[in-house]
């Protein structure tokens, strides 16, 4: 079983199990192993593995036999389910598990589904285009109710159209979170990003910063409209951008390329050097106070940092982190109702919905 930190190992278990349901390892009327044997198969503790037999339990895929032991049974046979109502399914493909804010996002998202008497088939694509074909073919293949989808490198166009609409042809409902290839017509649950690091720019500016650097991914639509707004701030103000303030990269170079562009801006003199970052996340502006620490610049006194999302990183470093906000586990828990919803005919209010992200400043940023 694929060990994801920040996920809650319960829930790890839980997909595990109901793994071996599906491809038949375990079927009705089995017995399950002890919890006892479970708990050493993947190191966990025995309080884990009893939380995860309840929530199965709950859900109907477990009976408890007293003084004979546990026996796989019929989904939907107890529980909040309801009396012999089958348990739906739903599908969630998201970029990445186990890092930065995507473990809330799937809390809330499983949260909602359990509340309902649905369960979770969770999978990743880290990000990779050929993972996110493989991930869909593979979901396309099980008895789903309905999918949730994080586009892979949204920005770089959609080689996997094909499979989408074969989801359209199926009738398999769907919905995406945090964008939307351009394309589709799905309804998408996001952040207004460009309206975030607009307003990250415009604070900068409105407290006299006027050679600011922004650091954009641009192999998604999440950076290339966060890159949008924070241009258009510096154009509303008249503020004039310098032809090295916007520093582009890729995921394949985001452990490399912002950091070093970092250290070749911040080595300029005095004069020239920018005195504000506009980060295109919390991660990287973690990475670019170090940066600044290893030239000895001191934040803020010589270099405000603007990051976003809110992330638990903002507020993990020495320095805490002026951020945008956002809404994590309150997006997985919308898009998760909003397909249930769709999935018993009830249609959404509307096609899209986009949270309006707020600038909690911090110790990061300060007056020229």
């Amino acid at each position: 079983m694929s060990q994801h930190k920040a996920v809650p190992k319960y829930l790890q278990l839980k997909q595990e199990i109901l793994g071996w349901f599906e491809v038949g390892q375990l079927k009705e009327g089995d017995q399950m192993p002890t919890e006892h044997e479970i708990a050493e198969r993947f190191q966990m503790s025995r309080q884990t593995v009893r939380q995860t037999f309840g929530e199965l339990e709950r859900e109907g895929w477990l009976q408890r036999m007293q003084g004979r032991g546990t026996f796989v049974s019929r989904p939907g046979v107890s529980g909040y389910a309801g009396q012999n109502q089958e348990i739906r399914t739903i599908g969630v493909v998201t970029t990445y598990i186990s890092d930065y804010i995507f473990p809330h996002i799937v809390r809330g998202a499983e949260a909602a589904l359990r509340g309902r008497g649905y369960r979770m088939l969770l999978s990743s694509t880290d990000n990779d285009k050929l993972k996110e074909r493989e991930n869909l073919e593979m979901m396309l293949g099980q008895p789903l109710s309905g999918i949730m989808i994080e586009p892979t490198r949204s920005a770089e166009g959609n080689p996997n159209l094909d499979l989408y609409l074969s989801l359209d042809y199926k009738n398999i409902p769907y919905i995406m979170i945090n964008e939307r290839y351009t394309e589709l017509n799905c309804p998408v649950i996001k952040v207004d990003d460009e309206a975030g690091a607009y307003k990250a720019a415009a604070h900068l500016i409105e407290l006299g910063h006027r050679h600011i650097a922004g650091f954009f991914k641009m192999d998604d639509l999440q950076g290339v409209n966060r890159l949008k707004g924070f241009l258009r701030a510096h154009h509303e103000r008249k503020v004039p951008l310098l032809p090295d303030s916007v520093v582009h990269y890729t995921t394949g170079e985001k452990e490399t390329r912002p950091y070093e562009a970092a250290l070749r801006l911040l080595q300029q003199e005095t004069g020239a050097r920018p005195s504000a970052f506009v980060c295109y996340n919390d991660e990287l502006a973690v990475k670019l106070l170090e940066a600044a620490r290893q030239l000895g610049l001191s934040v803020p006194e010589q270099l405000s940092v603007v990051g976003f999302d809110d992330s638990s990183l903002a507020t993990a470093t020495e320095v805490k982190l002026t951020t945008l906000t956002h809404p994590k586990a309150e997006l997985g828990r919308l898009a998760a109702e909003w397909l249930m919803d769709m999935i018993e005919g009830k249609q959404p209010a509307q096609a899209s919905y986009m949270y309006e992200p707020e600038l909690i400043v911090r110790d990061s940023t300060r007056a020229v």
